[in-house]
């Protein structure tokens, strides 16, 4: 059993962006109530952030803001663009950092993930840095190999605050598919990122670093995935849309 308190982080990504996100917000922040060994974090989009803020403080909820993206530069000339500051100013405590649609749909290198997350901790954001393989990758047994380039790029930020830095596995061919890893799939893939943060840090980095899974984890499949030694909690997707169900993966960690 993991020694490292549990994280159940929901992304939302292009959904609940209105008076539908406040009702979702303050759904979770109900359910999550009583989960005192659980962190929850959810992420929407950046036009709620500050109402949804407001309506968690007024739940007295301890449930957290994420950011789903931002900028590496902290202003400047970059319409479109969100700095950490900004994130922090409406709300946010944490930013998600290298999803795999950033990483697919707009490109997103390693080199940039990095900048992000230095950015992220630099502004006193907690970045959840997204790693995963394609299913073409896993098909030609190069799931560690790219794993591992993936959290190479940034694995020596770790070193400054133990801990900070949350690590979220996400095999791409399971995000919205409806497949899923099997608990036996995903321990061997984190088993051997906290080997490589070992290796390539240290024995303290690798022991405190929390690394979620994530790739349609539901209710249903919750116990079995967060029962695993080294899965720390789960970046959850569109089970995260609905109260009921993401409570019920909160309910899963908070009972292991």
């Amino acid at each position: 059993m993991s020694k490292r308190t549990y994280l159940i982080a929901g992304n939302w990504k292009l959904n609940a962006g209105a008076q539908d996100g406040l009702d979702l917000a303050q759904g979770i922040a109900d359910v999550a109530k009583g989960a005192s060994n659980v962190d929850v974090v959810i992420s929407p989009p950046l036009t709620v952030i500050a109402a949804i803020a407001a309506t968690i403080e007024d739940a007295e909820s301890d449930v957290e803001i994420a950011g789903q993206n931002l900028y590496p530069k902290s202003s400047g000339a970059f319409t479109g663009e969100i700095s950490a500051a900004m994130l922090k100013s409406a709300g946010a405590s944490w930013v998600l950092v290298g999803h795999s649609e950033r990483r697919q749909l707009f490109g997103e290198t390693n080199t940039q993930v990095r900048e992000k997350i230095e950015a992220a901790v630099a502004g006193e954001l907690r970045p959840i840095a997204c790693i995963g393989e394609s299913l073409e990758e896993r098909e030609a047994n190069k799931t560690l190999e790219v794993v591992f380039e993936q959290v190479d790029a940034f694995a020596d930020l770790l070193k400054e605050n133990p801990g900070n830095i949350v690590i979220a596995y996400e095999p791409v061919w399971a995000i919205g598919t409806g497949k899923v890893a099997s608990p036996e799939q995903a321990q061997e893939v984190h088993a051997a990122i906290r080997g490589r943060l070992a290796e390539k840090v240290s024995a303290e980095v690798a022991e405190k670093t929390r690394i979620l899974y994530g790739g349609s984890v539901k209710g249903e499949n919750a116990t079995e995935l967060l029962g695993c030694a080294d899965i720390d909690g789960a970046l959850v997707g569109g089970a995260s849309l609905k109260p009921e169900g993401f409570g019920q993966i909160i309910a899963a960690a908070q009972k292991l």
